[in-house]
């Protein structure tokens, strides 16, 4: 039975496609989605969802239809999910950020490694989470639910060049499954995520990146400093690492991260623009960790939306506190539920309570 989608339903972004395509590819369910991005100013499919479209084809030698740039409509019909080695082209500054999200969870469900070899596109970039807070906020959380991966930057890229050099490595779940045989399940692929109780914030850690071009106007150290000077003014420990990258062209960002007496990790970003001044950047960075901080959530909104497909795949009940229930979630949510049989309980607050439940599969 084919699983159809609106693409334009509430966020109506590109995490639609994400978490469809990686849900279909696991549970094996075909799917069609419709109305792709229709509400933004370039609609349909551009570099990025392509290219993490084609790859999760690829990890599970699926079909796609109609799968082009500017595409509004799009069919998958998956396959198995195999161990395999990826090569993915990027001819853009799409961001490499959101290929990860479409791959990381049919990434651990191959039964062997998975090595994603990309090249082009941009570890920094708008409206994506930046590739360096992947790898510091939420793998280190994964880890607690039995779901291991690996990202190595070879080559930072920024926009309007990208030119980024990044591998990839998926390794086993913590449960091992049949390949693409959800439903025959004897128990879900990962363990329930506890995150309620945020204790106490310990040391902010964070890096700075500039590409070379900005070494002479001392770009990574003022982004860095305003961080720092922005955190310690509240009586925090901070460190945040400056440092420069050979890039195709001018770009920069920051990533900050804090970890708590309970494990919990509060991640926060800021890009670089042009005619946006370093401390600007650094500035927005702390005061987006701090705004985290402040609303006692055990995670940042950004995180929040990115760990509820986990959530749905992890045995029994999780529960997660965020600043609040963004647009993202929401939209993730209503997708999860078209491909899995789970509840999302939602309880409004300062944190936002977040839980997950799965219901009894019925037997097929």
């Amino acid at each position: 039975m084919m699983i159809e989608i609106d693409g334009s339903y509430l966020e109506g972004g590109g995490a639609i496609l994400r978490v469809a395509s990686a849900l279909a590819a696991v549970t094996g369910k075909p799917m069609k989605v419709h109305k792709i991005r229709a509400g933004r100013k370039n609609p349909g499919l551009r570099a990025q969802h392509l290219e993490g479209l084609k790859a999760v084809a690829e990890l599970c030698s699926g079909r796609l239809v109609n799968a082009e740039l500017g595409s509004t409509e799009i069919e998958f019909h998956p396959g198995v999910i195999r161990p395999a080695k990826l090569e993915i082209q990027i001819s853009t500054a799409g961001a490499l950020g959101l290929v990860f999200q479409s791959l990381k969870v049919p990434l651990c469900l191959a039964g062997d490694e998975v090595t994603v070899n990309i090249r082009g596109g941009a570890t920094f970039g708008k409206w994506a989470p930046p590739v360096p807070y992947t790898m510091n906020v939420l793998l280190p959380v994964l880890k607690n639910i039995g779901y291991t991966a690996e990202i190595t930057i070879k080559k930072h890229g920024f926009y309007p060049r990208g030119g980024a050099e990044v591998e990839m490595r998926g390794f086993p779940c913590l449960y091992p499954i049949e390949p693409n045989s959800f439903s025959l399940f004897s128990r879900k692929p990962f363990r329930p995520l506890h995150m309620i109780d945020r204790g106490a914030v310990g040391k902010i850690a964070g890096i700075s990146v500039a590409s070379k071009h900005l070494r002479k106007p001392r770009v990574a150290e003022r982004q860095a400093e305003a961080a720092k000077k922005s955190l310690e003014a509240r009586g925090l420990e901070v460190s945040v690492d400056a440092q420069y990258a050979d890039a195709a062209c001018a770009g920069s960002g920051v990533v900050l991260w804090a970890t708590t007496s309970t494990g919990a990790i509060l991640g926060a970003d800021s890009l670089g623009e042009r005619g946006k001044p370093s401390e600007k950047v650094g500035e927005e960075a702390a005061m987006q960790i701090l705004q985290t901080i402040d609303s006692g959530a055990t995670v940042d909104k950004h995180l929040s939306d990115q760990l509820l497909i986990f959530m749905a795949l992890a045995e029994g009940q999780s529960a997660i506190t965020a600043p609040e229930l963004t647009d993202h979630a929401r939209t993730n949510i209503c997708v999860i539920q078209n491909f899995l049989p789970v509840e999302f309980k939602i309880t409004d607050g300062t944190p936002t309570l977040i839980e997950c439940s799965g219901k009894e599969r019925e037997s097929e």
